[in-house]
Order: structure tokens, then sequence, then C-alpha cells
């Protein structure tokens, strides 16, 4: 195991329930090793202004089951220029700081991964609410995102039935599907909209209305973030069409914060532990992911690289000179067993309407 005296850790990005579990545990699990960790406040904006101080065990105690993250966090568009990548990485040196563990998405990792590139050893843990890291199974802060989300929707399906009502709610999860689908089956939805799939306002309409003449008085239509515009013109086209007083809500930013679940608690201490565990045997330019529950581990890059092939940026065209073709066969199949795994979510709901 490599001789470490000190790493450091950040959040960047969106904060998500289970950021403050990842920063415990990895200070704990240092420590255990001998290493001392500094926290980088407010991300790699924290990192270019020096905004740096030295953690103790003490100073993570009673934050497992805080919401938020107590580095706090913010983007940092001037992380894209190479003048601040080199003044990034003087920063660690006058530091000491030999190792960064780096809590985010996406843009936390191409920072993380710009950063092994000039010579400072990286390590990634996903922790973002809408689960939209395509290399892992699961984000740290999905599931409590979900079940606020639940919870609030369940308040509002009272008042629906108190009114004869339909709640047409829009959630978050960005471009991505996995959070509405499954806040649709969870609240029992009488229609999921998101991305990528298609939706037809005027048989929504026809669901609802026929529905209602059967007797049913509360109604709720899932809309993701995503799809903008969408909801309030659904809402509008329901009332008008099924008859059926129709209200637009937007749950918003309120979804991110509260304390994590048991699963984003032991979630974010596992991967946090397989990051210091990394980073102390010398391994650098990699993101933790979760399969069915085992924690695995990705090259930043090759996560990177699969979530544009997923999202339609890149094309296995352009990755033929990087990977071979059982690579990219991989990545391919990976990507379509991901979409066949989210339709089944979305099938299952069609299944439950009636």
């Amino acid at each position: 195991m490599a001789r470490f005296k000190k790493i450091a850790v950040l959040t960047s990005g969106g904060d998500a329930p289970g950021m403050n579990a990842v920063i415990r545990a990895i200070v704990r699990c240092a420590e255990d090793a001998g290493v001392d960790v500094c926290a980088i406040y407010e991300g790699y904006e924290g990192l270019l202004k020096g905004n740096i101080k030295d953690l103790t065990q003490r100073d993570v105690s009673n934050i497992i089951q805080r919401g938020g993250t107590m580095l706090y966090s913010a983007r940092c568009l001037d992380f894209k220029e190479e003048w601040a990548m080199q003044k990034a990485i003087e920063t660690c040196k006058a530091e000491g700081i030999e190792g960064i563990v780096a809590i985010g998405g996406d843009g936390t990792f191409k920072g993380a991964r710009d950063l092994c590139q000039r010579g400072m050893p990286c390590i990634g843990v996903p922790g973002t609410i809408d689960n939209d890291i395509t290399a892992t199974e699961y984000t740290i802060g999905c599931d409590t995102a979900l079940n606020t989300s639940v919870e609030m929707i369940d308040k509002l399906r009272d008042t629906c039935d108190s009114h004869r009502r339909c709640s047409v709610v829009e959630v978050m999860g960005r471009s991505t599907v996995y959070l509405p689908l499954q806040i649709g089956i969870a609240v029992g939805a009488s229609a999921i909209l998101v991305p990528g799939y298609d939706y037809d306002f005027d048989k929504i309409a026809e669901r609802i209305k026929a529905q209602a003449e059967s007797g049913k008085r509360n109604f709720v239509v899932i809309v993701s973030e995503g799809l903008k515009g969408v909801g309030q013109a659904l809402a509008e086209h329901i009332e008008k069409y099924a008859g059926v007083e129709s209200r637009y809500t937007q749950l918003g930013h309120v979804v991110r914060g509260g304390s994590p679940t048991v699963k984003d608690r032991v979630t974010a201490s596992q991967m946090a532990a397989k990051a210091v565990e990394l980073l102390l045997a010398g391994e650098s330019n990699k993101v933790i992911c979760q399969h069915s529950d085992r924690i695995d581990v990705y090259p930043i890059d090759y996560a990177l690289d699969m979530d544009a092939l997923y999202r339609g940026k890149k094309t296995a065209e352009d990755y033929k000179d990087k990977y071979s073709e059982e690579e990219i066969s991989a990545m391919l199949d990976y990507c379509e067993k991901r979409n066949a795994w989210l339709k089944e979510f979305y099938d299952l709901n069609e299944a439950l309407t009636k």
C-alpha cells in the first residue's frame, strides 16, 4: 500500500443526501490507515482559492444523518482552463495533498480526470440524486430523493382526493428517466411522461376521464423536468378535455435535501471505503460504481465515454481508435441493457394504470 501522508476530499456540482456520509467514511478509513485528510471547501472553486482545512474524526462526528454537504459546493467554469488546472496542482503541492477523492456527477469526474492527467491522483465517487451516471446502477442521494418525492406527492394526493382533482407533478432528474419512472410507480401515477418515450395528451386525458367516470377521485401524473413546459400544458389539457380540475406542481430542489436514507448512508460508506483503499494502493483516475449491490471500479475516462455513448453524444465509430472492438461491444451491450432495465419500469406502470 502506498504511503500517503495526506489526501483531500471535495464535493462538486449539485448536492445530494449522503455526501456527508461519504466524507465521514473517507476521514475514518484514511485515519485508520495513518493518513491525514483535509477538506477542500466549495469544490474545485475552493481548490483554486486555497479554501482548505484539515479534518479530524471529531470534525465528521454527527454528520452521517445530515443532508447537503458540509464541504459546500460550487460550479467552477474556470476549471476547464489550463491555467486553473495548473493553479490547482500548485495548491495541492503547497498543501501537501497527494491524492483527492471527488464526490459528485459527470462534471466532477471530468475535473478529476483532468487533474489525474496532470499528475494528481484522483478517485471519483458518484453523488447525484438523478442516478444519471451510466457506468453505475446507483448514485448516492437517489434513494433519499425518491422517498422525499413520494412523501410529498402522497400529501398532494390527499388533497386531490378531497377535491376530485388531478396533480400534474414535475419531478427532478434532468433529462434522465430513472427518478420519474420510480416515483410514478411508487405513487400509482395515471401516467408518466419522460424523455425518449412517446406520449399523447388526448390519450392521457381520456384515461383520466374514464377513471373519473368509474368513481376515482384522485389523480397524479408525473412529468420529468427534462420535458420543459409540458407539465403546465398537460394540466390545462386534462382540465379542458377530461373535465377534472387539474393543478401543475414543481417539486424542485426540496428533494435534494433531508436526512439520507439507510440505503444512501450504507452505500456512501461502502463507496468511500473503496475510494480510500484504491487511492492508498496507488490507484488513480477511477470511479466507484455499484452493480447488483456489488462495488465495482471503472476508469474515469471509460465511464465518461460510456455516458457519452449512452446519451447519443458519441457513436461507436468515434471510439474505434481508443477502444478495442470487444470493449466497444461491451459498452454498447451495457447501454442496451440499461435501456431495457428502464423500459421495464415504464411498461410496469402502464400495466398498473387502470
